[in-house]
């Protein structure tokens, strides 16, 4: 199905098939924001708190990261979500709920569990902060998630590894999703730009506040 569409727009003439178009598919594929928040909690455990961390990694990406992409998995396989992208602005209500209810019980089990580490926890708190910042940025115009969830984890990380490399690489990398982005006409440079500095606004208040 994804394919499907993206061919349509090719076909179109509004993205054509060229070998820096297909390297920022290739990037917005990868950094989609429903796979940054499966594979972060893990690592953020891990981190910050061993192999008991990571175990409670695991169980947070699976609740907050494996509910939004199934419910955007199955929204595009029946033709309810234009693309994994979810290009459409309109259509981002539904699997901003799904996300919003999984990481609300998640906060709830880990604040009752009294879990460890702690930063686990603020990065809940932080992805609650994303789809209420961004989520409702994009009810009225289309702000980057890509580059705004990518921002957050970098400023995440940055909190647990050495800083300055880690923001080093980490803005390269942002620029890198950014670019990707206004390449393949999801967003304007401005969408991508908020979406950067509303993401890590957010995890910087909530990672300053909590650790």
């Amino acid at each position: 199905m994804a394919g499907q569409r993206v061919v349509g727009v090719e076909a179109a003439g509004e993205v054509p098939r060229t070998g820096l178009t297909r390297a920022a598919w290739a990037v917005t594929e990868v950094f989609a924001p429903q796979y940054l928040m499966l594979s972060m909690p893990p690592v953020v455990g891990l981190l910050a708190g061993g192999w008991l961390g990571g175990a409670w990694g695991l169980a947070v990406s699976a609740v907050c990261g494996g509910i939004p992409a199934t419910v955007i998995a199955v929204g595009v396989r029946r033709g309810r979500l234009d693309s994994r992208q979810i290009v459409d602005r309109s259509s981002r209500f539904k699997p901003m709920l799904a996300a919003l209810a999984a990481v609300v019980v998640t906060l709830a089990v880990l604040l009752a569990a009294d879990s460890d580490p702690v930063a686990l926890t603020a990065m809940v708190v932080v992805m609650l902060g994303w789809i209420a910042v961004l989520g409702g940025i994009t009810l009225v115009w289309k702000v980057s998630f890509h580059t705004g969830v990518t921002a957050g984890v970098v400023v995440m990380l940055a909190y647990l590894l050495p800083p300055v490399p880690t923001l080093l690489v980490g803005t390269v990398l942002v620029a890198v999703i950014g670019w990707a982005r206004v390449r393949i006409s999801h967003h304007t440079l401005a969408q991508t730009l908020a979406g950067t500095a509303a993401g890590a606004a957010v995890a910087w208040a909530v990672m300053a506040a909590m650790l």
